[in-house]
């Protein structure tokens, strides 16, 4: 009997951590890869004025890929910059085969691998609850703010407009 319940107990201390690992990251977030958008956003359908935006929830990506909270388009003054793509572009790759942990800071500065960023200030509501020292992030092109990028973070399923500045 003894020897029963050693051996499960050994079963259940290998699997576990196993199991944890899948389709996850090393400090265990959960996420699942297929989960992770194809693609980032079409450009936008230009609104004809304010009264036809509806209010944002929150910036997510849905179950069937749609990007919800990127539809103000090009003419939205939030992300308007004098200087777009002043630090240069990032070119450290773009999609869900380019999965970056986060490595530190927070919504000021945040880096990983070298590259650094900075959460756009309008979306800095959109972070609450990312672990910048250990999520994971998928970087996309944003088709409608010039010197703008999209952070996608799988764990949430949350993302944010944030600038490239610089290699470190």
């Amino acid at each position: 009997m003894k020897t029963r319940v050693g051996v499960v107990a050994v079963l259940m201390m290998c699997v576990a951590p196993l199991s944890a690992q899948r389709g996850g990251n090393a400090a265990g977030h959960a996420f699942r890869r297929e989960r992770l958008p194809a693609h980032g956003p079409a450009p936008a359908v230009e609104h004809r004025g304010p009264a036809e935006r509806a209010p944002v929830a929150g910036r997510h990506v849905d179950d069937h890929g749609r990007w919800v909270g990127h539809e103000s388009g090009r003419g939205d003054p939030h992300y308007r910059l004098a200087h777009p793509w002043e630090h240069g572009r990032f070119t450290g790759g773009f999609g869900p085969r380019h999965l970056f942990r986060l490595r530190g800071g927070g919504p000021e500065r945040f880096w990983f691998d070298g590259f650094y960023f900075s959460v756009a200030p309008y979306d800095t509501s959109f972070v609450n609850g990312w672990l910048w020292d250990s999520d994971d992030v998928v970087i996309y092109d944003d088709p409608d703010h010039d010197g703008w990028y999209l952070a996608y973070n799988p764990r949430l399923g949350t993302y944010v407009h944030v600038m490239y500045l610089g290699r470190g």
